[in-house]
């Protein structure tokens, strides 16, 4: 749109930008499952097409995202009528969808700036150490951060390598899932949990013998079939690039993302109580700040990082374009199934519901787990996290007390089960993007899976045995 145009419709428009909505909510007791298929078309079409037609699918992913999404958006805007559908799109889009892309996009940038310079060698020791260090700082930066700063140089130390494709599949499990759960900041459920009164320690608290115990497992797991896989290297031997010293160039981006995780954390812990309205929808003055914050960050990162370093890098903006396109259409076609599970017991999914609780309302701890996780590893995990815990009774003070190994349980759930399929966490699908872009070969989505039902599963058993 043209400054011109915009400057003659902003008078038009200012009174239902910042006017408070009045619209009716969306009412989904009325709603059959048979309103999930888009979304599971979504998915299968992300599973599906890179198998199938792997061409056309890199080429049209965003034309198939926006099919699938109209497939959606067309009748559910009939059926609920225009203005109460679109109130709740324009409210998807505001308060889930563009906090999650601007997360994603500055860290993104920022990361893509950060480069390890000198020949790194991609020695079973070395890998192992990466996967400890970024599972080690995913509770501090996030788990997008600790990925997106880490994947590049992890990639670059395996380039010369035959068999490296396990690497990224541990590193997804580790760094972009498991080591986010010490911290609201480590991963968007235990942010929610933050927001909804569970205290900033609380999972550094309660979480960590849970958290060490799938490290290990994994560690140890990592390690044995890393040694396999390097003794099967055709070649022990590492180019060696040039003879710059060890060193890191774009300092500068290493401080930008801890300033966006400040802002991340800022957004949940100041409350002044300000609000302004966006197409009638209110929008807290932190959340405004967070993002507007967040741009501002990845503009310096843009203006004041080297081109030579981002290129030395193999940094493009693909990945995030892709994730952007996908995880549109994720969004809105997810709408009725969040909508149908917040129902709780009144809705077509009740009986999903009905499996975490016993008939006197008392908490089954291994089935919140394992409904929280399985939920977690399709759906998006923070709003199954929501769910689950407005099912426990939704009171953060009982839940960090008397029932804190149900909220245990949810966290892990939603946290550790998130690795457990490219679209369980979004770093997950941005890591595989990434790599493929490097040419390296990533595992299909059901390629994946089986992946991680051979090697989380197992230990997601044990887990439930020792510990609920």
């Amino acid at each position: 749109m043209k400054l011109k145009t915009l400057i003659i419709l902003t008078p038009i428009l200012f009174p239902f930008l910042c006017e408070a909505s009045t619209v009716e909510h969306v009412d989904f007791s009325d709603f059959s499952l048979l309103w999930g298929l888009p979304f599971v078309g979504m998915i299968a079409s992300i599973a599906l097409f890179p198998l199938i037609a792997e061409h056309f699918w890199h080429h049209h992913f965003g034309k198939i995202a926006l099919f699938w999404t109209l497939i959606f958006l067309i009748p559910f805007l009939i059926t609920t009528s225009f203005a109460i559908g679109i109130d709740l799109v324009i409210e998807t889009i505001i308060f889930e969808y563009l906090p999650f892309i601007i997360l994603l996009l500055g860290l993104f940038t920022a990361s893509g700036g950060v480069r390890l310079k000198g020949t790194l060698k991609g020695k079973p020791s070395l890998n192992l150490i990466f996967l400890i260090f970024g599972t080690a700082i995913a509770s501090i930066m996030g788990t997008t951060g600790a990925a997106m700063l880490l994947i590049r140089p992890l990639i670059r130390a395996n380039e010369s390598r035959k068999y490296q494709m396990h690497i990224y599949v541990f590193f997804i499990f580790m760094v972009a899932n498991v080591g986010g759960s010490l911290s609201p900041l480590g991963d968007p459920p235990l942010f929610l949990g933050f927001l909804k009164g569970v205290s900033f320690f609380w999972p550094l608290n309660y979480l960590w013998p849970h958290m060490l115990f799938v490290t290990a497992l994994l560690c140890a797991t990592f390690i044995v079939l890393e040694n396999y896989f390097f003794n099967k290297e055709p070649t022990k031997t590492f180019p060696h690039h040039s003879d710059e010293k060890f060193g890191i160039d774009g300092k500068l981006n290493i401080i930008l993302i801890f300033i966006i995780a400040g802002l991340v954390l800022l957004n949940g812990a100041w409350k002044p109580g300000i609000d302004y309205y966006i197409f009638g929808h209110p929008i807290s003055i932190q959340m405004i700040t967070s993002n507007i914050g967040i741009l501002i960050t990845t503009l310096i990162s843009v203006i004041f990082t080297k081109d030579e370093t981002r290129r030395l890098n193999g940094f493009t903006w693909f990945p995030i374009v892709e994730v952007a396109k996908l995880f549109f259409s994720i969004f809105i076609t997810i709408i009725p199934v969040i909508g149908i599970l917040k129902l709780g017991n009144t809705g077509q999914l009740s009986f999903i519901i009905n499996l975490v609780n016993d008939e006197q309302g008392i908490p089954i701890i291994n089935m919140y787990y394992w409904v929280t996780g399985t939920l977690s590893s399709f759906l998006d995990n923070a709003p199954t996290y929501l769910v689950f815990f407005n099912a426990a009774g939704g009171n953060a003070e009982i839940l960090m007390t008397t029932l804190s190994k149900t909220l245990i349980a949810i966290s892990t759930g939603a946290v550790f089960m998130g690795a457990m399929t490219y679209i369980g966490n979004a770093p997950n699908f941005m890591i595989r993007s990434i790599v493929e872009e490097n040419k390296i070969k990533m595992p299909s989505f059901f390629g994946y899976m089986i992946w991680s039902c051979c090697i989380l599963l197992p230990i997601f058993i044990l887990m439930t045995l020792i510990f609920f």
